[in-house]
């Protein structure tokens, strides 16, 4: 990335068309303009978000849960940094490699004990079933 600029809450609401469509996302600016047309959900879904100029879009992104491409394909839109001090209330920063790649980690980790688990158990208690139903004891 070139030297970052500061973007300011007028600049963030002026740039609002399909031509330029500034979106606010952990207090970074993207231009999502070049993007719009190949957006997998369809330009609707963006432009439904950046409805109301100057919206922090921070949490709508987080709760569709997009993926690591999508988030590296940010890092091509960044125009710059949003205004400190600014009346519009932004969520916090984000750090993607702690918290996202931990929150993933973890997920999977649980998800792997399940999947060895659940079938290990059922299987002893299949044997167990068979063990005690035949008569043999």
């Amino acid at each position: 990335m070139a030297e970052s600029r500061v973007i300011t809450y007028e600049e963030l609401k002026a740039n609002n068309t399909k031509a330029s469509l500034y979106v606010l996302i952990h207090q970074k600016v993207y231009n999502v303009a070049k993007f719009i047309d190949e957006h997998p959900g369809g330009d609707e879904v963006i432009l439904a978000e950046t409805d109301v100029a100057g919206k922090d879009a921070t949490e709508p992104f987080e709760d569709v849960g997009h993926s690591d491409e999508a988030r590296a394909i940010l890092k091509d839109l960044y125009v710059g940094e949003f205004e400190k001090n600014s009346t519009l209330k932004t969520k916090g920063g984000y750090d993607s490699s702690a918290s996202s790649s931990q929150a993933v980690n973890t997920a999977v980790q649980q998800g792997s004990n399940l999947m060895y688990f659940v079938p290990l158990g059922m299987l002893g208690a299949y044997f167990a079933w068979r063990y005690y139903s035949s008569g043999t004891v």
